[in-house]
């Protein structure tokens, strides 16, 4: 299995191809709507912005942390888009860890899938850093801000 056989939907319930991505990096992101991070999104739309031509930023609601994203499809969007002006793609609301863990997070932190490493989601706004060819680089826990030169670094070409 590879990221760009995993299928998730979008906000809208329309189906997300990440083979579409190919050549682009990718950034994964647990995202919440009532979260101590969630004035993040501004700093992800700002990496978006900057690094669109090569870097697909995906923001994925979960509600396991401190129930931080408890709205609907609607909610999310609309939360989004007024307090943050976010334009780039967001996913369906998802498990991240635990029995019913999507397929996406299944492969993100297990070292037997993604050949790199394992991990575990530890809180909302943690960042998984995939390569133009579909590989794992890194991960980054939530206090990794959006534009720190850790993510940034892998960018710059």
């Amino acid at each position: 299995m590879n990221i760009y056989n995993i299928e998730i939907k979008s906000l809208q319930n329309n189906p997300i191809l990440f083979s579409d991505f190919k050549g682009k990096y990718i950034l994964f992101v647990n995202v919440a709507s009532k979260c101590g991070f969630t004035p993040q999104y501004k700093g992800l739309e700002e990496l978006h912005n900057t690094y669109k031509d090569n870097l697909v930023v995906i923001g994925v609601p979960c509600n396991q942390f401190g129930s931080q994203e408890p709205g609907s499809s609607s909610d999310i969007k609309e939360f989004c888009e007024v307090n943050y002006g976010v334009s780039f793609l967001i996913t369906e609301k998802i498990e991240v860890k635990g029995d019913e863990q999507h397929p996406l997070y299944r492969w993100l932190t297990s070292k037997k899938l993604n050949n790199k490493k394992s991990s575990s989601v530890k809180w909302n706004f943690q960042k998984y850093i995939i390569s133009p060819e579909g590989e794992l680089i890194d991960y980054y826990f939530s206090i990794t801000k959006p534009l720190s030169s850790k993510i940034t670094k892998h960018l710059k070409s």
